[in-house]
């Protein structure tokens, strides 16, 4: 007798609405195949893998329950989406994910209406989930707000921010706590260390269970007297008091992957919730893939992978990455002075400083996903006579901007900053784009804002930036590989706000800050064999500028054109400013600045995005020739 193939039921699902009519041994498999949906997608496409391989259940069950896209579920940071986008019409194009055109590895508002809210950066949900919950509460047309922030993320300040307001609001909405031990690094603090504690207790849905049988069995003068018991048993023994301190009723904690478990609890709170209610879901990140489960970051972030064996395809580079570089020097300098001291948000191995931990585990502190406490921390640091390196990604800087110029700038303490991921990043797209450092550290008194246009360059800037205690300092660099120059040796303090002449040219010179060095090399090429090679210059400083440099240029040439990676308002745009007060332009003197065009750009590779920044080698080329009138052919 044979037997029909059984339909996947993951085929039948194209959006959250289908999930209602599935039984719960249907959604059971459902969950399974999504874990394997996912799991096929991220290894053809690369991506964040853990996260979402630890929501599954959870994904299944909220849109299994609630009613999307009224209903608001908003995921923190975002990069756990993947399951969510497969069950919300999205899974024809899953394979797309993070490449130029495809679907983004955040939530993102523009690309689906069950994206309710965009994310990238962490710490966001709650105060999202309060937004809608009160825009409900005014009469729009909003369901339930549904968060889903990891314990990482609630390490960030704002996090607590939005619970102390959504409490004090004491309106319905929920909060669901993905509490998997592990953000990207493993969360550290105190916050950390309580969550340990409840879930190492008994389960508090069980003491809930047990007290309420018990106490319908009692004579109804009892009764009330077990209740404050119980009440007291809960605090105690397990300890949800920090949140219903808050006013969020406390439920959990709940294993977050018992679908059946889920399922009963959601459709219980959908029924009967009333003010705020905090869930809290114990979950594995990388579940149900061993080659994730074992790996350290619980395969946070991987290349394309064999689906089989876990093997990344990661394409081979003789050039040095530049984070490595970054944490290498600092190393050597640390290794001469005890003071020097590193920092990091949450980003150890992001920013290379777990190889500083490695060597000086006292001297590295890990303030977890809290950047506005590890600037003032640093500042702190930095006034107490130690010498801080503040290592944080260009994009999340931008969550400590108070903190430069209040607890640092204005102090004059001399804080390091290493800013990493500096200019387009790829596949993170604009969420990550480290688009807006030079201008927000540049306009700072005080503050000198290095960059560097190559790997050899960074180890120089790490010295110059070790060696330098008159006030803050900071030095850019890009993500990935650098470009596979001789290196030196040890590094050796630059003179503060001098640049260097690259290669002697004529009529044009091309002044550059940051790694399109290489580009405006590579378009000098292409223009000295048009018989008019350009001067070519690295800044190396935005602040302060080499005014000798500059005028230098200009004495000798038609005119000059300032390229970096980054928004208007930066190194350009002070040099414009400068050349302005010296009436340069009043002469009719040549100028044009080549920066981030005032747009947010989309996910793709680097070069992609720097091409359609107009910003590579053959923009450059054409802007040259466009400034000296000469026609320029069209490419097809």
């Amino acid at each position: 007798m044979s037997h029909k193939p059984i339909t996947p039921v993951l085929d039948k699902v194209h959006l959250p609405s289908d999930l209602k009519a599935l039984s719960d041994r249907d959604l059971q498999r459902l969950a399974e195949e999504l874990r394997a949906e996912t799991i096929s997608a991220v290894s053809e496409t690369g991506g964040h893998l853990g996260a979402g391989l630890g929501v599954v259940e959870l994904t299944v069950a909220l849109h299994a329950v609630f009613d999307c896209p009224r209903d608001k579920i908003i995921w923190d940071v975002g990069h756990q989406c993947y399951p969510h986008k497969i069950l919300t019409g999205r899974r024809d194009r899953i394979r797309t994910l993070r490449t130029k055109g495809g679907l983004s590895g955040f939530t993102k508002r523009s690309e689906s209406p069950y994206d309710a809210f965009g994310a990238g950066h962490s710490s966001t949900s709650i105060s999202a989930a309060t937004g809608f919950t009160m825009a409900r509460e005014l009469g729009s047309e909003c369901g339930d707000a549904i968060a889903i922030i990891g314990d990482g993320a609630l390490t960030g300040g704002m996090a607590f921010e939005a619970l102390n307001h959504a409490g004090h609001l004491g309106k319905r909405m929920f909060v669901v706590l993905n509490d998997n031990e592990m953000s990207i690094a493993p969360p550290v603090g105190a916050l950390s260390s309580y969550l340990t504690r409840l879930y190492s207790e008994a389960p508090m849905q069980d003491l809930k269970a047990v007290a309420k049988g018990a106490v319908s069995l009692l004579p109804e003068p009892f009764q009330e007297g077990a209740r404050r018991a119980k009440e007291m048993l809960k605090g105690m023994a397990v300890g949800g008091t920090l949140f219903e301190e808050l006013n969020f009723s406390y439920v959990g904690p709940v294993d977050g992957h018992d679908l059946d478990t889920l399922l009963h609890l959601f459709r219980t709170l959908k029924t009967r919730a009333q003010g705020p209610v905090l869930i809290h879901a114990v979950t594995k990140k990388g579940k149900g893939y061993a080659p994730a489960e074992n790996r350290a970051d619980r395969g946070h972030a991987t290349a394309r992978f064999d689906v089989q064996t876990g093997t990344q395809h990661k394409a081979p580079s003789n050039a040095p990455n530049y984070t490595k570089v970054f944490a290498e020097s600092l190393i050597d300098q640390a290794t001469r002075d005890e003071k020097i001291v590193a920092v990091t948000a949450a980003m150890p191995e992001g920013t290379g400083l777990n190889l500083f931990a490695e060597r000086f585990p006292r001297r590295c502190f890990d303030v977890g996903i809290a950047e506005q406490h590890g600037v003032t921390f640093s500042a702190g640091l930095a006034a107490g006579g130690m010498k801080p390196f503040c290592a944080i990604y260009s994009t999340f800087l931008q969550r400590g901007y108070d903190q430069i110029v209040h607890d640092v700038a204005i102090q004059r303490l001399p804080v390091r900053f290493a800013i990493d991921r500096a200019g387009l990043v790829g596949a993170d797209g604009a969420t990550h784009a480290g688009s807006y450092d030079i201008a927000f550290m540049a306009n700072l008194p005080g503050m000198v804002v290095m960059a560097a246009a190559d790997e050899a360059e960074l180890v120089h800037m790490v010295a110059t930036a070790a060696a330098h205690d008159e006030g803050p300092i900071a030095f850019r660099y890009p993500r990935g590989d650098g470009m596979g120059v001789d290196m030196p040796a040890q590094g050796v303090p630059l003179e503060i706000g001098k640049g260097r002449i690259v290669a002697e040219g004529a009529r044009v010179a091309i002044l550059s800050f940051g790694t399109r060095l290489a580009e405006v090399l590579k378009a000098r090429e292409a223009l000295a064999a048009r018989g008019m090679a350009p001067t070519v210059a690295d800044a190396r400083f935005a602040k302060p500028l080499d005014t000798d440099l500059i005028l230098q240029l200009v004495a000798e040439h038609e005119a000059i054109i300032c390229i970096e990676e980054g928004a208007v308002g930066g190194f350009g745009s002070h040099v414009a400013q400068f050349l302005s007060e010296q009436g340069v332009f009043d002469k009719g003197y040549k100028f044009r600045s080549m920066v981030l065009p005032d747009t947010f750009i989309d996910h793709a590779n680097p070069a992609d995005m720097y091409a359609a920044a107009k910003m590579n080698a053959e923009d450059i080329e054409a802007k040259v020739l466009d400034l000296l009138g000469v026609a320029v052919a069209k490419r097809a």
